[in-house]
């Protein structure tokens, strides 16, 4: 990856807004320019965005079709129907298949199954797999989750089998909504919902609250829900803005004082449990062990969901025995670990194989196809080439006949639109801006790999092949005080549509104590401070950046961008920056 990243300044709030907000709430005014660059503007937005209100949540029944998902639960609750919840077997799908399982059998209702779809032998979303098995268990109704806006064809084979569908999704739609019962989307054109950037979970969570409305049951009996809501909002990179921030706030309470049986023993885990867990924990931590169930092994179509697969994720966050939790814990670990150790090799053939085809580095995308690497990892291993190469990157597999992969982007640059450019030679292909999956036959990949590289060369802005990284105000060492970093602290949680602010400090410079820390001395943990002043040294640690330390260590002056955040330590708790770039001071 290019050494050199582009600094830009974000755009500042106006002056006479950021002034006057600062003396309505007290903030520093540098604090108070970063509300205002989130559109923040008088201290009403400000209590509301501090202090998120479950009240403040929106109607459930503004979302379209609800009345008749909540009617159709009632009529099959009382006539003691058996009910699927069928989800996508990522993070979102089964935590929002955990949800709605959870809900349901609270209330009481024992005929109740879930099932998730193997990602090698179904794939994505709907199966007809799926629908015949739950025909055969004598289901009648199968609520999806994070999945089922584009099963058109589907709810209609379901329905010649005397099975209903309720779809909760929340991506885009196709040309023509399935003819479900029910069809709960807020991405729906005909939606007129207010928010529209729920995740998968989060539309299963309003089903769930609209049928409390309903049936007069106090929120407070679903409020233990949260947990699984934060979790799929944390690791599905929906903006954590709106009622995703209302929803995100209280499922972070629930997950650090009391989160289910399932999660703590993830949290265990993670070794996170006297930790005050954040968004990042979720994404770095919890998240890839419970998304690593659904990678690495082939689920079971059993009745009694053995602890396999995207079903063993699923019986993790429903399970309601501690002991029996901590079993599922260590296996989703263990197979959290095989993800990584084949994440990490397979990573290293591509990098290998990169390096030994010049003509392939000088291009501005990357397309790379091996039939043998695994499915369920080849969009990690696009991640991972993009933090060296940082371009579009496509990384193709073989499974059952086709060629399936998944597509990454850097920012600014459509990827939806580059694949789509192709969609003529896929057999089908998904996802958004940054994200995406494909699959074609096999005779396709060469013509693909042209085309794509073809419309990459011609539309990317170079600069988008610069890593950047986005400043929101320039800094002194002396203005992080205690109280600074209170206020601070009060913009949590941080995630897109709010992210961690970084600052800027010009010419600081290191005492002498900088040394490397990691496993492969990777990392650069440093003491810095700004001026000759002893009270404006702080804490600091560069991760993946170890070529700056001779010249630091020799007490040269440097600029630093950074996010402010808290180092918890044998329970001493102090502030610390983590840089994210580091460049030789211009005096």
């Amino acid at each position: 990856m290019p050494t050199a990243k582009r600094w830009v300044l974000k755009p500042q709030g106006d002056p006479s807004k950021v002034t006057a907000l600062a003396a309505e709430t007290g903030l520093p005014e540098v604090l108070a320019n970063l509300l205002v660059q989130r559109g923040i503007e008088t201290g009403k937005d400000a209590e509301r965005f501090f202090n998120p209100r479950l009240s403040d949540l929106h109607d459930p029944f503004l979302m379209k079709d609800m009345d008749k998902a909540v009617a159709r639960i009632e009529q099959a609750l009382q006539r003691g129907e058996k009910i699927m919840v069928y989800g996508d077997y990522d993070v979102d799908g089964t935590t929002a298949v955990a949800l709605v399982y959870s809900f349901l059998r609270q209330l009481g209702h024992r005929d109740l199954m879930f099932y998730i779809p193997d990602r090698y032998t179904e794939g994505y979303g709907v199966s007809i797999k799926g629908i015949d098995y739950a025909h055969r268990k004598g289901v009648s109704l199968i609520i999806t989750l994070d999945c089922g806006i584009k099963a058109t064809e589907k709810v209609l084979y379901a329905k010649e089998k005397g099975i209903d569908f309720i779809i909760c999704d929340h991506h885009l739609p196709g040309e023509q909504i399935p003819q479900a019962v029910a069809v709960l989307d807020p991405k729906r054109p005909d939606c007129s919902y207010p928010f529209k950037e729920l995740a998968g979970c989060g539309v299963g969570f309003k089903l769930v609250q609209g049928y409390c409305n309903k049936k007069g049951i106090p929120f407070s009996d679903i409020e233990r829900l949260l947990d699984l809501v934060v979790v799929s909002i944390a690791s599905d990179i929906v903006p954590l803005t709106g009622e995703n921030r209302i929803l995100a706030y209280y499922g972070l309470k629930r997950l650090n004082e009391k989160p289910n049986k399932g999660l703590l023993s993830i949290i265990k885990i993670c070794g996170l449990e006297n930790h005050q867990i954040t968004i990042d924990d979720i994404v770095f931590k919890i998240g890839p062990r419970i998304n690593a169930a659904g990678r690495m092994a082939v689920d079971a179509d059993d009745e009694h969901h053995v602890p396999s697969g995207g079903h063993s994720a699923v019986n993790l966050m429903i399970e309601r025995d501690a002991e029996t939790a901590e079993e599922f814990g260590n296996f989703i670990d263990t197979c959290n670990q095989d993800r990584k150790n084949i994440d990490r090799s397979v990573t290293q053939e591509a990098h290998a194989f990169i390096e030994s085809h010049p003509e392939l580095k000088a291009k501005k995308s990357t397309v790379i196809y091996n039939p043998k690497w695994m499915k369920g990892i080849v969009g990690i291993v696009a991640s991972r080439l993009i933090e060296t190469y940082y371009r579009p990157t496509v990384v193709l597999t073989m499974s059952n006949g086709f060629v399936t992969g998944s597509a990454r982007s850097v920012p600014g640059f459509d990827l939806y639109q580059a694949v789509e450019s192709c969609a003529d030679l896929l057999e089908n292909f998904g996802g958004h801006m940054y994200a995406a999956g494909l699959t074609m036959k096999p005779e396709n990949v060469v013509e693909f790999t042209r085309r794509f590289n073809d419309y990459v060369e011609q539309h990317i802005d170079p600069e988008m092949l610069i890593p950047q990284v986005e400043i929101d105000a320039p800094l002194l060492f002396s203005d992080i005080t205690p109280e600074f970093r209170a206020q601070l602290c009060r913009f949590q949680p941080f995630g897109p549509g709010n992210n961690a602010p970084v600052f800027a400090t010009k010419a600081v410079s290191n005492r002498g104590d900088a040394k490397l820390v990691g496993a492969e001395l990777e990392h650069l943990r440093m003491d810095l401070m700004q001026g000759q002043k002893p009270n404006t040294t702080i804490a600091a640690i560069a991760f993946q950046q170890p070529t700056h330390y001779e010249y630091i260590r020799s007490g040269h002056p440097v600029d630093v961008c950074y996010c402010v955040v808290e180092n918890h330590y044998r329970g001493t708790v102090t502030p610390q920056l983590r840089i994210k770039d580091i460049k030789r001071s211009v005096l």
